[in-house]
Formats: C-alpha cells, structure tokens, sequence
C-alpha cells in the first residue's frame, strides 16, 4: 500500500453541543452507556483504540458539564456559544480548534456513540494513500453512517462554507468515497429515550457480529456463492441446533452462533483458513465471535465441559457439504474417500470423526431427538448431494485446490 509522506496524524471532533430536546431530562452526552461510561467517554475510547489521540468535544448546552467531563477522560473541549444556530456551528467551532500538524479528522455527533475502532482505522487507512480522496464515508448496507473523516487540506474551505445545508453541503463539493463496513453502529443514534435503552442494551455487545453485520462482512470479502450457500447452510444448522438446546434448559447465544456460523469459512481459500478467519474477526473488534471461527476445525470436548457455540458452530459445519445437508458420519465418510490412499490423513480424519460423533452424542442426549430431526424441523432441508458434487470434491483434492479443504499439506492433512 502506497502511503503518504508525512507520518499519520489523526483527530477527532466530537459535537457534544446539542440540547438533548427529544429526550426528556436526560442528556445526551453525559448519558451511561457501556460499563456505566459515558456516552461522551465511550466515543473518545473508540477513537483511541483507533489510534486517534488528539480528540476534541465541542460543547455548548450545559457546557461546564460536558466540559468537566471531558477533563476527566482527557481530551480537550472547546465551547461554541453559538450552539443554538445549528450543528454546523459546532462542526465550525470544533474544526477550528485543530492542531496544525493534524492531517485527517473524522466528526461525529456524541449521540451516535458505539461504532467500533475497526471502522475508524479502516476508514484512516484509505485517507493516508497516495491517492486517498478529500472525504471518507463509512457505510453499512448501502447507507452512510458515522464518522465521516476528511483530509485535513479541505478544512479551511470547510471553515469558510456559509449557507444552509450544513456540513452535508459543506463537503459536496469535494471528491469522497464510500467504503462498506461490517458495522451497523455508524448507523445507531440516540434521539429518544427508546433509541438510548436500545443503545444500552447494544453496547455490551460490540465484540459479536449481528447476522446482517455478518452478511455484510461476506460481501465485502467477496465470498463466492458456493461459500455463501454453505455459510448460510451452516447458519440454519447450527441455529435450529442452539434453539432446541435452549429449549432443553441450556442458555446459548443465538445470534451469536448464527454469524460466527456465516463467518466460520470467511477466509477459506487462505492458509490455516481458520486462524486467518479467527485474526480477521479480532481485527474487526469481534472478539467474542473470533475464537468461535478460529476453532471449527476440530473439537475436543470432555466429559464434564458444557456445551457451548463453540461446539454448535463446530458440529453444524459437519452437518453440511457443500450446500446440502449429511449426517455426520456420511460426512466423514466422503472424507475418508477422497485419501483412500494417504494412511496418515486417513487417521487424522477418524480421530476427527470420533471427536464430532461425541459432540453429536451430547447435543442429542441433551435434546432428546436426533439432530437431523431438529433440524428438518426447523426448515432446513436442501436433501442429499448430487454425485457431481462428491466428484468436484474428488478433483479438487487431486489439483491440490484449496477449496477441498482435505487437501493442505503437512500436519493438516485429512482436515
């Protein structure tokens, strides 16, 4: 990637300024958030975690307070007595008060608090190439959200914009791109108090992918059909899976399994795609989902571990070849074909089989029905592979191609 000369210096406006009119006695930007943070805090921990330092609020309604409170997180707050003209005057007051050696700016209103640190490098990243445009928006299925980040070149003809339409026009005329992001949360705002107890009860769960966020990050990865179609296969599995264990008195993490099930294979067709998919997620802020993906390989469960996403997301991929549904053993069995001639990799994929017929064995007892009963219940009945397609495995492992996963060498032979 061709960067910039100078050495990358990022800022950040927050507009902190607003009167908080749709919600009632509360406040905007003092308002709890994650970990009892407020939302002002948890915005500035973002951009830090971005590697954005020099942060900057902009206050105006109750502007000591916001101020106070800026003091105590560290960052900087400058006032706009002007505040009650509209938010283009915060955005003037805050692009003001930048240091001269800042090089980008990304602004955001405080009341749009929880997208996450990928984003805001992400979008950095773009601005510090040689070709970067003036203005970046982030976007999440098609709509632009929060923050857009700019050049800081632009910012004095920013600065001497007057008229209406805010910094909406105040950047038309310059060049932009959009660049999707598997982040819904530059979409979330808090306007009312409905929007606020939505805001908290989404915060502490920033580290999981939502379904649609998952969606997102398979298109932006270019995932090809085939591997959409066995994402999704793997999605229905292991959801009617976790539903009918819940319903048996576990407590597992629905939407967490279905999009660590879409995102299991994200990075097939890398090396020790697992681990590549697992570092992916963590790169995204989806700590909690990463380990999930990065462990579907293989499964070793003992006697007395309880069943988590882990094994569900794990024990789902067995059920699905391709897009079609197997048994598990049946699975297993197409493997042992394909290295008919390789004892080694024909141990490796007994032992695995051993150790998903346990998972499987578990789930059952716990559910008191077979698994393939639970999950034509559910709806999810594609039948049996065509011959064709166990023939396209059986190339594909003789080209060496990466997309019969049997087939890597070494240690992973018999995957």
């Amino acid at each position: 990637m061709s960067t910039r000369a100078l050495s990358p210096h990022a800022c950040a406006v927050i507009l902190a300024g607003g009167l908080s009119s749709r919600m009632g006695a509360r406040f905007k930007p003092l308002l709890p958030l994650a970990g009892g943070e407020s939302a002002l805090a948890v915005v500035t921990g973002a951009f830090r975690r971005a590697g954005v330092a020099d942060v900057v609020a902009v206050t105006g309604h109750r502007g000591r307070e916001v101020a106070d409170e800026a003091a105590r997180i560290g960052i900087r707050a400058v006032h706009n007595p002007d505040y009650e003209t509209g938010m283009f005057s915060t955005v003037k007051a805050g692009l003001a008060a930048l240091p001269p050696d800042c090089r980008a700016v990304c602004i955001t209103p405080v009341d749009v608090p929880l997208f996450r640190p990928a984003t805001i490098r992400r979008l950095l990243a773009r601005l510090w190439e040689e070709d970067a445009p003036d203005v970046v928006y982030p976007t999440f299925s098609g709509e632009r959200g929060h923050p857009p980040c700019l050049g800081a070149g632009i910012v004095p003809r920013v600065l001497a914009h007057v008229g209406n339409g805010g910094l909406r026009q105040a950047l038309a005329p310059f060049s932009f791109e959009e660049i999707a992001v598997p982040d819904a949360n530059i979409l979330a705002d808090m306007d009312t108090p409905d929007d606020y107890a939505a805001l908290r009860a989404l915060a502490p769960r920033r580290g999981i992918p939502t379904p649609a966020e998952a969606e997102a990050l398979l298109a932006i990865e270019k995932v090809p059909p085939q591997g959409l179609a066995h994402a999704r296969g793997v999605a229905a599995v292991a959801e009617a899976l976790a539903r009918a264990l819940n319903a048996a008195s576990a407590d597992l993490d629905v939407p967490l399994v279905k999009a660590a099930a879409l995102l299991h294979d994200v990075a097939k067709g890398k090396p020790h795609h697992e681990a590549a998919g697992g570092a992916l997620l963590t790169s995204l802020d989806f700590a909690v989902a990463a380990p999930i993906v990065a462990g579907h390989r293989d499964c070793v469960l003992a006697d007395d571990a309880p069943l988590t996403e882990n094994e569900i997301v794990y024990l789902a991929d067995k059920f699905v070849f391709g897009r079609w549904l197997v048994p598990v053993a049946a699975r297993f069995g197409q493997k042992l074909d394909l290295f008919t001639d390789d004892p080694e990799a024909s141990a490796a994929i007994a032992r695995r089989r051993e150790n998903a017929l346990r998972v499987l064995a578990r789930v059952e007892a716990r559910i008191g029905a077979k698994a393939e009963a639970v999950i034509d219940a559910a709806g999810f009945r594609p039948g049996p592979p065509p011959p064709e397609a166990y023939k396209a495995a059986r190339k594909a492992t003789r080209k060496g191609d990466d997309g019969a996963r049997d087939a890597a060498p070494g240690p992973r032979r018999g995957e």
